[in-house]
């Protein structure tokens, strides 16, 4: 594997870790994207009440595309009751808004976003949850700028307002030990860097799933937690975060769920696993994350954010950084971002690990694809877009 530049450093953050809202505000609606339902939704808010005709067309709306209506479980049948018990949430919700994790903005500029994504996801963890008997393990995977961390706390928020208890748990959070790192760099340099395959405690994570699956809900449930600020950047185990009355478990992290691939695919691999050095990096991370699976097989659901070109992820972490530095902050350099971003892309290329994730509709129940601007371009549900 080629050597990171000389500006490289274990300080810079983990590549799962979001980039700051208020650099970029990834999920504000650009002005140009307002659909024709902004109107409607911000005079249902108003307070006036939508007409038939007005509820037809949401309606058609909703059904001219047939694989998001499909992944929230819309048909002409049902259409109207399901959007009705939307705009009821709507209504409640709104004086919450506030709360959420999002950049200060009037609250059109976020109307498409709720009626798209955000609620109707929080609807369907509700409804998922209602049909066990112990609480939800929802898995949410996605990379650098999909924005996964800021949708987790916005479902968080949203469930509470329904009444439901929602908790969040990273693959950060189960790293191994700064001192076993620091053994696992000795026997393998190429992990000098936390985050690829190999880097986490498996065990801590089958633990803390389990335990959060059968512990009553009065019991007190230990949620690991990793410091990045620790050892200079280093990171390390943090003291863990004590929760009860769990119902939902937003599992997050850049590639959970992923699965391994064919070994041969990486004779032929995608840019920049270029010398056989990095194709054979690039299979020892494959033959570890086999080891992951028994993790993957703990979650009741599993949800990908990708952008719609993965390549787009490496500019938005420029972008970024450009805007910090415009501000008089500390930022990393494009070269750095790119050996950065690089380092990750020879361990789980996005193209081999998550790209078959986006067909895989036994263990992918909702595929959310972002585009340039960073708002949702395609919703589906694998399985059902295949039929």
């Amino acid at each position: 594997m080629t050597d990171l530049p000389a500006d490289f450093s274990p300080e810079a953050p983990a590549p799962e870790t979001v980039v700051p809202e208020t650099v970029v505000p990834e999920t504000v609606v650009p002005e140009a994207q307002y659909s024709a339902i902004s109107p409607l939704l911000a005079a249902h808010l108003s307070g006036t009440p939508l007409s038939a005709a007005q509820l037809a067309q949401l309606l058609a709306w909703e059904l001219a595309d047939p694989r998001r209506a499909a992944a929230w479980g819309i048909t002409p049948a049902n259409g109207e009751a399901q959007l009705q018990e939307r705009l009821h949430w709507l209504q409640a919700l709104v004086p919450h808004h506030r709360s959420l994790p999002l950049p200060p903005a009037p609250m059109e500029r976020y109307l498409e976003l709720y009626w798209r994504l955000w609620l109707p996801l929080a609807l369907t963890l509700k409804q998922a949850r209602d049909q066990l008997s112990a609480p939800l393990i929802q898995g949410v995977l996605g990379g650098q700028g999909t924005g996964k961390t800021t949708l987790t706390l916005i479902l968080r928020h949203l469930l509470g307002v329904m009444g439901y208890k929602a908790v969040g748990l990273s693959i950060d959070d189960i790293y191994k030990t700064y001192a076993d790192r620091q053994l696992l760099m000795q026997a393998d340099p190429r992990l000098r860097w936390r985050g690829p395959p190999g880097t986490h405690d498996i065990d801590l994570g089958l633990a803390t799933l389990a335990q959060v699956r059968s512990a009553p809900r009065e019991e007190a449930i230990a949620l690991p937690r990793f410091d990045k600020s620790l050892h200079g950047g280093e990171g390390d185990r943090a003291d863990p975060e004590w929760v009860q009355n769990v119902d939902i478990l937003l599992f997050e992290g850049w590639f959970l769920g992923a699965r391994p691939t064919d070994p041969t695919r990486f004779d032929q691999a995608p840019e920049p696993i270029t010398t056989e050095a990095d194709r054979q990096f690039a299979r020892d991370m494959n033959a570890q994350l086999a080891t992951y699976l028994p993790l993957w097989d703990c979650l009741d659901r599993l949800m990908v954010l990708c952008p719609a070109d993965y390549r787009l992820s490496k500019q938005w972490r420029k972008d970024a950084e450009h805007q910090m530095k415009a501000q008089g902050k500390t930022g990393m350099s494009d070269a750095t971002i790119d050996a950065f971003v690089d380092y990750f892309w020879r361990a789980l290329h996005p193209e081999l690990f998550i790209d078959p994730l986006k067909s895989d509709g036994e263990h992918v129940n909702l595929v959310v694809e972002i585009d340039r601007d960073r708002t949702p371009r395609a919703i589906y549900a694998p399985a059902l877009a295949m039929i």
